[in-house]
Order: structure tokens, then C-alpha cells, then sequence
């Protein structure tokens, strides 16, 4: 298979099957999460929770407070620079609004190209920061699995390709676009099986502590 036969299998069956095992896979975990039995709360109940639920969420999103052992400063920044970056990149770039639009009709205003390059630009250095944290903090390298590492390269790759690919650097134009979509449609087939799928399960997992915590009228 060469180069032009392999961008257009990217192009069409392989991000067809990508997209279908990523949708599979992250319904099969939704359900495996929603269908899981909970124990019955034997606690008398204070408040419905709901309200509770939101406050724990927004909560665990703002900067740490009192000891570092908490959330340190360097990992809560790069960690907030990193998403931020990649969420600008991945939905206010023009070329990737035009293929969400292709996909599902929807189309909205895209950034800049500089804005893109400073989120992407941004979320790179952050994403390599982080690594050197895992890598040089004694208890992080002994906490870190090979799903750790997997993941940061799954996602870095798309990113730093993506950049490759439309700024036309280093490599002909047909490899860096076919290279980068095919690290994209891995990045889609690891998601439901890996902790990425904490993208959408972190805030489920923190109204549903914050709820539970406020019905037996307990701040969390």
C-alpha cells in the first residue's frame, strides 16, 4: 500500500471504524457505570443532593487549597494549560470544524490561525512538562503504569502532527496528513479502554460524590 492508498483508507474506512469502535466502546462504559449496583443509603436524607452534586464539581475544579499534597500548583496549571489548549485546538480550528460538519451538519466560527498556534503551542510544552513531573517526582514514577505513558503518547502525537501537518514541516504534505489522521483514529479506539474515558466520567464521578455527600447533609 502506498502513501495515496493509505490516505484515502484513513480518509474513509479506517476513521469510519475508529469512530464506530469509539462510539461502542464509550457506550458499553456509560452503561457498564450507570448499571453498576449501589449500595442503599441508610442515612436519613437531608437535601435531594442535586444542588450539592454542582458545588462539588466546581468545587475540585478551582485551585488547590491548603496542603500541596493535594493538587500542586505545577500539575493543576499545566494540567488547566494542556486541556484548554487541546479543546481550542481540537474545536476551533478551522479544518477540524470542517469535519465536524461533514460528520454531523454542525458548523460553528472557527479561531485565528495564531490563536490555534498558541493553544497548540501551549498545550505541547504543557503535556511535555507534566511528563518531566511523572518522569523526576519519586512517588509519581512509582505510581505511573504503562497505561500512563500510553495515554500521554496517544494523545501527544495527534497534536504534534497536527501541527506537523498544517504548517507543511519537515515531511511531504500526504504523509504528515495521513500519519496524523491514522494517530487520531488510535487515539479514538484507546479512548473507551484507557483512562481517557475520564474526559467524560470526571465530572459524572464528582456530581454523584457531591450529591451523595449533600443528601447526608456532609460537605465534600
Amino acid at each position: 500500500m502506498n502513501i495515496e492508498a493509505f490516505l484515502l483508507w484513513v480518509r474513509g474506512p479506517g476513521l469510519s471504524l475508529a469512530i464506530g469502535i469509539f462510539i461502542f466502546g464509550m457506550l458499553l462504559k456509560m452503561l457498564e457505570i450507570f448499571l453498576l449496583g449501589r449500595k442503599k443509603n441508610l442515612a436519613a436524607v437531608r437535601s435531594s443532593g442535586i444542588a450539592a452534586g454542582f458545588r462539588t464539581m466546581l468545587s475540585r475544579s478551582l485551585p488547590p487549597e491548603g496542603s500541596p499534597l493535594r493538587l500542586p500548583k505545577f500539575t493543576f496549571i499545566f494540567g488547566y494549560v494542556f486541556h484548554i489548549g487541546l479543546l481550542a485546538v481540537i474545536f476551533l480550528l478551522a479544518p477540524h470544524i470542517q469535519v465536524f460538519e461533514s460528520l454531523t451538519g454542525l458548523s460553528w466560527p472557527a479561531l485565528p490561525t495564531p490563536a490555534v498556534d498558541f493553544f497548540a503551542i501551549a498545550a505541547l510544552i504543557a503535556m511535555m512538562a507534566l511528563l518531566w513531573r511523572r518522569l523526576t517526582n519519586p512517588v509519581l514514577k512509582l505510581l505511573s503504569t504503562k497505561q500512563d505513558y500510553l495515554v500521554w503518547a496517544a494523545t501527544f502525537i495527534p497534536l504534534f502532527t497536527g501541527y506537523m501537518t498544517y504548517h507543511h514541516l519537515w515531511l511531504p504534505y500526504t504523509w504528515l496528513l495521513a500519519i496524523h489522521i491514522f494517530s487520531v483514529e488510535l487515539l479514538l479506539v484507546l479512548f473507551p479502554f484507557t483512562k481517557l474515558t475520564h474526559a467524560f466520567t470526571l465530572f459524572i464521578s464528582r456530581w454523584y460524590n457531591g450529591m451523595m455527600a449533600g443528601q447526608k447533609g456532609v460537605q465534600s
